[in-house]
């Protein structure tokens, strides 16, 4: 082979060699290719900064919906003189984290005394402690025996004084009785206001025995009662069920008002 045709590209009998020109040139990409061709995106990373890492977790934080606010709803339980069985409840359900208050519904407050025909009368608002060291003074002896030191000792850890029903302007949500005369009584009372702020109330009657022993036992069904009405998401829609519920875990003859106020 000359070694001239290999040095000068002239004499190369190849056209496309002798004529850049002539070359050819790479297919232009057609619209296809062009629209699945990647494309890297640009990150900028600042000097000492680790680098940017996408997350999701604003987004998704972002869009979560919060449930709406739901207010605990405010217990008072009731019974004759706010001594036993409605201060027996409240404190069970205030040591549960409840909200609650208690009040009566009769017309002073009576204790047992030293005789059936002799009992103890107080007018409500006298502070329990009045009432403690009264009957300490009295028969310090047979109120030990009978339980109503403790029972006054208790309640007046818990508040100052017995409430009367009627005379307890506190709106609340729920009202628990502890009698049917109670129930009657506050359901008369609601009724008497006229219900002008409109607004329910529900009126439960839990029957019990005014003595310690049940007080005890329906202050445990009470808590139930509670915990139920307050995990509920719709008082009005689920109080039936809730009500069927209790009726079959607890012995307690039960009733069952809405009123307003």
């Amino acid at each position: 082979m000359d070694p001239r045709r290999a040095a000068d590209p002239r004499l190369n009998r190849d056209p496309r060699v002798r004529d850049p020109r002539l070359a050819r040139a790479p297919a232009p990409a057609t619209a296809e290719q062009r629209s699945i061709t990647p494309t890297a995106p640009v990150v900028t990373q600042q000097p000492n900064q680790p680098f940017p890492v996408t997350s999701i977790t604003s987004t998704v934080a972002a869009t979560t919906v919060q449930a709406p606010f739901k207010p605990r709803p405010l217990f008072c339980v009731v019974c004759a003189s706010n001594q036993n069985r409605s201060m027996e409840a409240h404190n069970v359900l205030s040591k549960a984290g409840f909200r609650v208050t208690s009040s009566g519904t009769g017309s002073a407050v009576r204790l047992p005394g030293p005789s059936v025909d002799k009992p103890n009368i107080y007018t409500f608002g006298t502070p329990y402690d009045d009432m403690y060291q009264d009957l300490k003074n009295k028969d310090a002896r047979l109120y030990t025996a009978n339980g109503l030191l403790q029972m006054l000792d208790r309640n007046r850890r818990i508040k100052r004084a017995p409430e009367k029903w009627q005379e307890n302007k506190t709106i609340v949500d729920v009202v628990i009785t502890c009698e049917e005369r109670c129930f009657d009584a506050v359901c008369d009372d609601l009724l008497n206001r006229g219900g002008e702020s409109n607004r329910p109330v529900h009126v439960i009657n839990v029957e019990i025995k005014d003595n310690h022993e049940e007080a005890l036992i329906a202050g445990r069904a009470i808590l139930d009662l509670a915990a139920a009405i307050e995990k509920s998401s719709d008082i009005d829609e689920e109080m039936e069920e809730i009500l069927r519920v209790q009726q079959e875990k607890h012995p307690h003859a039960i009733l069952h008002s809405v009123c307003f106020y």
